[in-house]
């Protein structure tokens, strides 16, 4: 399987340091949850060290097209917009989207934002989401590399009502932290997978190719069981 990478032996990641767990969160030093785990046992079969570069949210792609990362790897939902100036492999995971609140919030529904504040990070799909909520003030963030921090900091503190994000970071947030809760599901089902330059065609394939392996023999199910046991694993 012949492909390259920007430096040899390396595979050079486009991610963010902060903490969304399961997902992913440093600790010690340490890289943990489910993508980075993914991306250990995919570089492993590659013969790869991951090497991961903290970047923004919103500087993942423009760093990507600059040639400055081999990929773009930290909850990247496939989209028309993302498709349209980048690549990705079958995707890993599955989620679903959700809204945090206060514990005391009067919202538990859709219905409920109404004439709410709700925050979300500046050009995602979940801010997306939030579009279709009637008579919401939409507040978007940027992507820092802190911005889910200064998100649930910003919900905690009442300058937003409430927080639409990835349903499996905000049900972790919710459990840490007994002032939030979780309002409500809406189940979106985004695909989420590794993003590259459209002429990395080469290395989109060995990825792909080893993400099915991956798949094929239970390791993907195993990862998932590992770090997100409450849900069931997305694929069959």
């Amino acid at each position: 399987m012949e492909f390259s990478t920007l430096t040899p032996g390396h595979l050079t990641i486009a991610a963010s340091d902060f903490d969304a767990r399961p997902m992913s969160y440093l600790e010690n030093g340490e890289r943990l949850g489910y993508e980075p785990a993914v991306a250990r046992a995919v570089c492993a079969k590659l013969g790869l060290v991951p090497v991961w570069q903290n970047l923004p949210m919103s500087e993942f792609y423009s760093t990507l097209h600059a040639g400055q990362c081999d990929v773009v790897w930290f909850n990247q939902a496939v989209t028309a917009e993302r498709l349209s100036h980048s690549r990705f492999t079958r995707p890993y995971g599955i989620y679903d989207e959700a809204v945090i609140v206060r514990a005391d919030s009067p919202i538990h529904t859709a219905t409920d934002l109404q004439g709410m504040k709700l925050g979300g990070l500046a050009d995602s799909t979940n801010l997306a989401l939030g579009e279709q909520f009637a008579d919401v003030t939409l507040v978007p963030f940027p992507g820092s590399d802190q911005v889910l921090p200064e998100m649930l900091a910003a919900l905690r503190a009442g300058e937003i009502d409430a927080l639409v994000d990835d349903e499996l970071v905000l049900i972790t947030a919710a459990e840490a932290d007994p002032s939030l809760r979780l309002a409500f599901t809406v189940e979106t089902r985004h695909p989420f997978a590794i993003a590259l330059r459209p002429t990395d065609e080469d290395l989109r394939q060995a990825l792909d190719q080893t993400l099915e392996a991956l798949l094929s023999d239970g390791t993907l199910a195993a990862l998932w069981g590992q770090w997100i046991p409450w849900r069931p694993f997305p694929f069959v």
